[in-house]
């Protein structure tokens, strides 16, 4: 019994992680001219509703495999470094919103939850823009400062916020949906 509910749970992360792939790859566009490579995509979506089902630590390994098969099959040209980006940005949120949303499972405490995992995700990408963008993809210091209060910061805002309230919506409606056994008991024939 025991482990086919681990497996079913493999399962079920596996699904948010093809969901994560399919959603980051199909639905990504620059909000802010002034930084076209800065794309919105719902791809911490099925990550913070993983975290959400399954605790802060399952969201954070939701989190580091979907940052390595972003890189490898979506995004290639980010090298490692979005990997880690992504990993470090998105891991603080969904540890903060999943510890939160563990303690009490209320909506309040998920609002809770995911407007301090929105902050720490913003913030989060200051300094990194600051080591990553500057050290490793070869833009000036000087202006990766410029682009920190007109296009770095509102636009980790604006899409943390967006997913925050995409995942509220559709939270409840999921959560049911997994509630099913996928990987059912397998019986032997009577001889």
């Amino acid at each position: 019994m025991k482990q086919r509910t681990y497996v079913d749970r493999m399962v079920k992360l596996g699904m948010l992680t093809a969901i994560s792939i399919i959603l980051v790859y199909a639905i990504h566009f620059p909000i802010f001219p002034s930084a076209t490579y800065l794309e919105y995509d719902m791809a911490d979506v099925p990550i913070l509703i993983g975290t959400f089902l399954y605790g802060p630590w399952w969201g954070l390994a939701l989190t580091a495999v979907v940052s390595v098969l972003q890189w490898l099959l979506v995004s290639p040209q980010s090298l490692w470094v979005g990997a880690v980006m992504h990993f470090l940005a998105t891991g603080s949120y969904v540890v903060a919103a999943g510890l939160i949303y563990q303690r009490n499972k209320t909506r309040n405490a998920a609002l809770i939850g995911m407007g301090v995992g929105s902050l720490l995700q913003t913030l989060m990408m200051i300094p990194m823009n600051l080591i990553f963008t500057v050290h490793f993809f070869g833009v000036p210091r000087e202006v990766v400062i410029a682009l920190l209060p007109t296009a770095i910061i509102p636009f980790n805002a604006i899409k943390t916020i967006v997913n925050s309230i995409i995942t509220f919506l559709l939270y409840k409606r999921v959560a049911k949906l997994f509630e099913k056994d996928l990987v059912k008991a397998r019986t032997l024939p009577h001889e």
